[in-house]
């Protein structure tokens, strides 16, 4: 059951994952299109991930760090 209200810090720890997540697409040279594609997402989701619009899911992370080639530690710590 979600925590009401939501931790302070979640947020600021959600932009964080965000940010990283495109820092690790663009080291990749990948659009968000190209990298929406090989993850089995759309583009709009992606750009959601990135700035902290939409939260991904276990699964999503694990094939986000594939297809940019990094640790799923890299992407979440």
């Amino acid at each position: 059951m979600p925590l009401d209200p939501m931790p302070a810090w979640v947020p600021t720890r959600r932009r964080v994952i965000g940010d990283r997540i495109r820092a690790a697409r663009l080291d990749a040279q990948l659009s968000q299109l190209t990298l929406g594609k090989r993850v089995g997402r759309d583009h709009k989701t992606i750009h959601r991930y990135e700035t902290a619009q939409s939260v991904p899911t276990l699964v999503d992370l694990l094939l986000i760090a594939d297809a940019c080639d990094v640790a799923l530690a890299d992407l979440v710590r």
